[in-house]
């Protein structure tokens, strides 16, 4: 299924909160509201949009990490923080080879209250370089969770380095529901999000591989809207309302668990 962002619009512009359909509470995984979202939609309303979603959890994470902030300030009851080793969008390519990485953590982890790490993008090797390590060591000095966006062959080097981590794995690593399944087998501590997908569901009907993977492991998935532009924003609503379509299909105890339950698990596991 594919929005285009003229249909987000018009999906905001002609529903209200209550057409969403709220039934079940969301946990939103996988939110950044950085700084060009800041300028764009701010905080007042970018709450407002979590709030008529049914959103009742968000886990938000911006570049630079000012809008997590400003966000936390108008929402603590929504927000959980995560601290993106990004201080301005564009450096998702260069940023594990950037030591002014590493004082950028640091400075804002001894600063503010932060649930994770990430979303950071990490692809193979990188998790060997001298960034990615002290990332990971200040991660498990405070016990945080890492939300990594990558290929299986980095998060095996993450698992390496760290067994005990709890990982969220972004987009479930845009790998196909066997390869996800594979990895979730291999980690117990290992979460997968599905942001920035639809090929779960065509028409609110599961894929029949997808509701295979779901209820083989239906503790570890959940779901989230990746709000990596300011105009993603306006999609929060017509995600939200897509997710439940297709999980409401779902086993209740299988449907709350994707939809805000597994989520909470993760976060309060240690």
């Amino acid at each position: 299924m594919i929005f285009r962002p003229v249909l987000f619009l018009l999906s905001v512009l002609s529903l209200s909160g209550a057409a969403f359909g709220q039934d079940r509470p969301i946990f939103d995984a996988h939110i950044h509201y950085s700084h060009d979202a800041v300028l764009t939609v701010p905080p007042e309303q970018a709450v407002k949009i979590l709030r008529d979603a049914g959103v009742r959890k968000a886990l938000v994470s911006s570049s630079d990490d000012n809008g997590t902030q400003l966000l936390k300030a108008a929402a603590p009851d929504i927000i959980v923080p995560a601290l993106r080793p990004y201080a301005r969008r564009g450096a998702i390519g260069t940023w594990m080879n950037d030591l002014s990485v590493i004082g950028y953590l640091e400075k804002n982890l001894a600063t503010n209250h932060y649930e994770a790490i990430g979303e950071f993008h990490a692809f193979g090797d990188d998790i060997k370089t001298p960034v990615l390590q002290r990332l990971i060591v200040l991660a498990r000095e405070r016990n945080l969770l890492l939300h990594h966006h990558g290929d299986r062959a980095a998060l095996d080097l993450i698992f390496e380095t760290w067994p005990d981590a709890r990982v969220l794995w972004a987009h479930s690593g845009f790998v196909d529901p066997a390869n996800v399944v594979d990895a979730l087998n291999t980690y117990p501590r290992l979460w997968a999000d599905l942001a920035y997908r639809s090929d779960m569901a065509t028409r609110g009907k599961i894929d029949p591989d997808w509701r295979a993977a779901f209820e083989t492991h239906p503790d570890r998935f959940m779901v989230g809207t990746d709000t990596f532009a300011p105009e993603r924003w306006y999609y929060v609503g017509p995600h939200a309302a897509f997710s439940r379509e297709w999980i409401d299909t779902l086993p209740d105890d299988i449907a709350d668990n994707i939809a805000f339950a597994n989520a909470e698990r993760m976060l309060k596991t240690k």
